[in-house]
């Protein structure tokens, strides 16, 4: 799986059923493994609000569907 691929699919809790949003970025450590995505969270005004964005580790991520990503934070 790509990156491109995990950027098509929303991130959801699982806790609230929420949507979060989508993977805008990730953050690699030293040794190039990934330690975060990086999730912008879907707002309608955009410009009129500040910029929360989530971080997520491997561990928090419960499932990978076809067109959702199932999170537990």
């Amino acid at each position: 799986m790509r990156i491109s691929d995990l950027q098509r699919k929303d991130v959801v809790s699982i806790k609230d059923g929420k949507r979060l949003g989508r993977i805008i970025d990730l953050e690699i450590n030293g040794l190039g493994n990934i330690e975060y995505l990086i999730v912008e969270p879907k707002r309608f005004f955009r410009l009129f609000t500040s910029n929360d964005e989530t971080t997520i580790t491997f561990k928090q991520i419960n499932k990978i569907g076809e067109d959702v990503i199932l999170v537990e934070i």
